[in-house]
């Protein structure tokens, strides 16, 4: 973690921030918070920010549990079987160029999906295809949500936000065997997922004050906008 008492400070709040949103929302917490922690702490990604999170879903989850759509869920989670192993071999051989390139131009593409407002019809297939694309995505900049949310947009917001959070509960584990298998999730990395768990502890919180006074059409621009110009930063540092 950052020694300097300020950036420190910085990175809590921006994890606070991302999960309120995300708990309001159904997701958004990496979106927000990957891009700014790439550029001040990019040793949270992608581990310590996918382990930590389980913290904020399995509340949502929890909280939200009569909404989780358990039919499409067992299906993107044999999708995001394949996309975590598909991720590892990127990994395994990427430097560290190529990983900040793929990762700023994961965050674009989490951004274009978000916006693109396509309708996907639920189904086994789609829900697969949802599963691997979130898991490619997930597991290299440790955002997974897009895909999903696009997939469960039209379903309603407390159907959309308990599913994603059951999906992501159940899946990140895939994501960090994969990153323990390369060398890129250990006892660090899991020391430092414990430094911000109370950070999506407090957004989780700040997320029941959030839920029923934010309007939806209000959270999406502020995510894809945040999301947007943080990405393009990382790409432009990185070429």
């Amino acid at each position: 973690m950052p020694d300097d008492p300020t950036t420190l400070a910085l990175v809590l709040a921006i994890v606070a921030l991302g999960a309120a949103l995300q708990g309001a929302a159904g997701f958004g917490m990496a979106l927000i918070a990957a891009p700014p922690l790439m550029i001040l702490a990019p040793e949270l990604i992608p581990g310590p920010l996918i382990a930590s999170g389980v913290v904020l879903t399995g509340a949502v989850a929890l909280r939200d549990r009569a909404a989780i759509d358990f039919s499409g869920l067992r299906y993107s989670l044999l999708g995001r079987a394949l996309g975590t192993a598909l991720a590892a071999l990127f990994l395994a051989v990427s430097s560290a160029q190529a990983f900040d390139l793929a990762f700023g131009l994961f965050v674009l593409t989490g951004v274009g999906l978000s916006a693109a407002g396509i309708q996907l019809r639920l189904s086994p297939l789609s829900a697969g295809l949802a599963g691997l694309l979130s898991g490619l995505m997930g597991t290299i900049s440790a955002i997974g949500g897009p895909p999903m949310a696009l997939l469960y947009q039209h379903s309603g917001l407390d159907r959309l936000r308990a599913t994603l959070s059951g999906y992501f509960v159940l899946g990140v584990g895939f994501s960090l065997l994969a990153l323990a298998a390369v060398g890129r999730f250990g006892w660090s990395e899991f020391k430092l997922s414990l430094l911000l768990s109370p950070a999506m502890a407090v957004g989780f919180l700040l997320s029941i004050l959030l839920q029923n006074r934010l309007p939806e059409r209000a959270i999406r621009p502020i995510i894809l906008i945040l999301s947007l110009l943080s990405g393009v930063w990382v790409i432009y540092r990185a070429a």
